[in-house]
């Protein structure tokens, strides 16, 4: 029966008809901007997807190499359900540029703050009540630090190839798996440890310029923003949050594992955690080859994997979705 009453909401809110319109939220020094899209309905319900790292758009892309349009192509899905969205663009950046002159000069909290303006811009828009938070990546840490610092006004969390791990543990085993065998790599990998173990300790380092690539990861601009994070563990972050949670992982996400999922639920067991098989990082259909795997990004024509929309639609609308994984733990 549930089921069916389900089907019968999903057909019902397909009907619906389906709007897109600018929406504008206040920042530090100057409109924080994104788009509404979905129903005209007050009684639809509303996602808040916050984007993930550097500086990328509320479609999900950082161009010219992410291309992949997973927070756009999330949202006409969600449209298509009845479930209106709301993407953003971070402050600083594109169409929020006037927010901040300095995009980098920024925390996780100056980020929560900006989340928190966008729940009250929506609630006074739309009329609904509360307004679910779908944090991609580094997006699912703000969330919970939005959630942490007040969860008035949040319906719940869907964290999206969230980190479930401190930052530093990640980036290490990013920089061991992305690093070719050869001469360099060993003295690479050495410079990467003293750079996060000097973050780590809160002090700001000098990155040696003959690695341009390095250069570039822990340049100076940034690192008083990665001190930050490299100061949070999300499973702490999770521990005290008291809202639904879904746990949205793929399991060919080359930035994201499904350890860092496991650690989440370990965390927090009541979340659900719903595990998309073949998905990478931008949740599109992908092998584990590296090469193949990062081709992907750069595709807005690839759709999102199959049970994405199925699990982020059944968890707004109520239902748990029928490819949502066991806890490790049963």
């Amino acid at each position: 029966m549930l089921r069916a009453a389900l089907a019968m909401t999903l057909a019902l809110c397909t009907a619906m008809p389906a709007t897109a319109s600018g929406i504008e939220a206040p920042g530090p020094q100057g409109p924080l901007r994104g788009t509404l899209a979905g129903p005209a309905t007050a009684d639809a319900p509303v996602v808040l997807m916050i984007p993930g790292s550097g500086p990328g758009d509320r479609d999900g892309n950082q161009l010219p190499r992410i291309r992949a349009a997973t927070l756009r192509l999330l949202a006409e899905a969600l449209a298509a359900r009845g479930i209106t969205s709301v993407r953003v663009d971070k402050r600083g950046l594109h169409g929020s540029s006037e927010a901040v002159a300095d995009p980098e000069n920024v925390t996780l909290a100056d980020y929560a703050r900006d989340t928190r303006n966008w729940i009250s811009a929506i609630r006074a828009r739309t009329g609904t009540p509360c307004v679910w938070l779908l944090g991609h990546s580094e997006g699912g840490l703000v969330a919970l630090k939005t959630a942490q610092a007040d969860p008035a006004g949040i319906c719940g969390l869907m964290l999206a190839a969230t980190p479930g791990r401190p930052l530093g543990i990640m980036l290490r085993e990013q920089f061991e798996a992305a690093l070719p065998d050869g001469p360099q790599r060993a003295s690479i990998l050495a410079k990467v440890e003293a750079i996060l173990t000097a973050l780590e300790a809160g002090r700001p380092t000098k990155v040696d310029e003959t690695a341009p690539y390095l250069a570039a990861i822990f340049r100076p601009s940034v690192q008083p923003y990665l001190i930050d994070l490299l100061a949070h563990d999300p499973r702490r972050m999770i521990a005290g949050i008291d809202l639904p949670v879904l746990i949205l992982q793929g399991d060919t996400d080359l930035q994201v594992t499904m350890a860092d999922a496991e650690e989440l639920v370990g965390a927090r067991p009541a979340a659900r955690l719903v595990r998309i098989g073949g998905a990478n990082h931008v949740f599109k259909q992908a092998p584990a080859d590296r090469a193949a795997n990062l081709a992907t990004y750069a595709d807005p024509q690839l759709p999102l994997a199959d049970g994405v929309v199925d699990a982020v639609a059944a968890m707004t609308l109520g239902s748990r979705p029928e490819t949502s994984d066991r806890s490790p733990s049963q």
